[in-house]
């Protein structure tokens, strides 16, 4: 009898064991620049489709994202970075903080939205907009801005907010995009003496404040607190479905644009778990999701919001990563000489 019990207890014992490591689920540590709004909808996803993974994300905003990478470069403490942009990301490549992983699906997405390498994959696109609240416009009999270019009239003076483009991928991609589109010789010429700074000189004397978010422009123009907040695309959506009175526009001039994207990282301490997630991230059913935030995203076929402008319909800025990305510390110097004193 006593040896039945105690096999019976080792059988028991074993059983636990096996079922509690089946159900045990493996972890995965995310950096993420996506906003938070979209942040919980695609986990919820994420999570479900998952469901052997432990998924721990941690929002950060762009230039926050790569100072923390920067300051665990000997120690990382994540395994994958789950969209961040690409003139961000190019600058780990050589430092050796990226590892090459093509994640299944690599290769129905576009050349044009991954690193030919496999370092890095673009999950989506988002453009620079102008959200406009209405009733600050009409109490204040202001014009309604077509482009860049009017932001200059005096009438704006402080009824302006821009993103700081060192803490904020948002405001990098519209600065970059204006040193592109006012300076043909932006590449032949040291980035001080681009054209467009002169530009933002005048810019700056409308400029009510400059904001570490790139989305916090929209939601406190949003809130009545400023006429016009030089924000994204995607976040108008969401503050029209709530009911604010904002219209978007899109600048006459050309949008300037980023794409976000995933990588692995150099010394991820969970790497399969990583790759798992990566694969989701870029499948069909992770895209669909992602469109319904984002202008448009890298698997072919998925259309964006109802209430966005499709994206074939939008003149876009001419950017140019590469340069970008090689110019990014001197950019970054030069606009916070200028404007940060």
């Amino acid at each position: 009898m006593k040896k039945f019990s105690l096999l019976f207890v080792l059988v028991f014992a074993t059983l636990f064991f096996i079922t509690g490591s089946a159900l045990a689920k493996s972890k995965v540590v995310i950096y993420t620049s996506l906003e938070n709004e979209e942040v919980v909808e695609y986990l919820k996803q994420a999570k479900e489709e998952l469901p052997d993974l432990e998924i721990q994300a941690i929002r950060l905003s762009t230039g926050e994202l790569g100072a923390r990478m920067l300051a665990e470069k000997e120690n990382p403490q994540a395994d994958c970075i789950w969209g961040w942009a690409v003139t961000n990301m190019e600058e780990f490549i050589p430092k050796g903080m990226i590892k090459a992983y093509k994640p299944t699906g690599w290769d129905k997405i576009p050349t044009n939205f991954k690193d030919p390498n496999g370092f890095w994959t673009a999950i989506d696109l988002y453009a620079a907009a102008f959200i406009i609240n209405e009733k600050v416009i009409e109490n204040k009999k202001l014009p309604i801005p077509k482009g860049w270019n009017d932001l200059l009239n005096p009438v704006y003076k402080d009824q302006l907010i821009m993103p700081n483009p060192a803490s904020s991928g948002t405001g990098f991609l519209q600065v970059a995009s204006l040193l592109e589109m006012m300076d043909p010789d932006y590449k032949t010429k040291p980035v001080e003496d681009n054209k467009a700074w002169d530009f933002l000189k005048k810019l700056d004397a409308n400029m009510g404040q400059y904001i570490k978010s790139g989305s916090k422009p929209a939601k406190l123009t949003a809130a009545g607190e400023y006429a016009v907040g030089c924000s994204f695309a995607f976040v108008y959506s969401s503050l029209k479905r709530k009911g604010f009175p904002v219209k978007m526009v899109l600048p006459e001039e050309g949008a300037g644009f980023e794409l976000e994207a995933n990588a692995l990282l150099e010394g991820a301490r969970n790497e399969d778990s990583a790759k798992k997630f990566l694969d989701w991230a870029l499948s069909k059913s992770a895209m669909t999701g992602y469109a319904k935030f984002k202008l448009g995203v890298s698997y072919p076929g998925i259309a964006g919001p109802k209430d966005m402008p499709v994206l074939e319909s939008i003149k876009l800025a001419p950017m140019d990563f590469p340069w970008q990305s090689k110019n990014r510390a001197k950019i970054l110097e030069t606009w916070s000489n200028l404007f940060l004193k």
